[in-house]
């Protein structure tokens, strides 16, 4: 699950314009903010329980489900 949104910098300067509304900015920011912090989480969890069960799969030997996980988490730490 991809939580990466997509933001531009057109949209962050068409909120800064608003000067009638300059909340509008700061909204945008705090979004874009929260949106990254969560991102953060989720990878980092993600990571962890990946990790978990590639242990898991050496402590088994499980050659099939290791690769699976290894695979996985490489994909988490090196997206394209």
């Amino acid at each position: 699950m991809e939580m990466d949104k997509q933001y531009s910098y057109a949209d962050f300067l068409k909120a800064m314009g608003q000067t009638a509304n300059e909340s509008s900015a700061e909204n945008l920011l705090n979004e874009i903010y929260l949106d990254m912090f969560l991102n953060i989480i989720h990878r980092e969890q993600s990571s962890n329980r990946l990790s978990a069960l590639i242990d898991n799969a050496l402590d088994q030997k499980d050659k099939d489900s290791f690769m699976k996980y290894t695979t996985a988490l490489h994909q988490l730490n090196n997206p394209k």
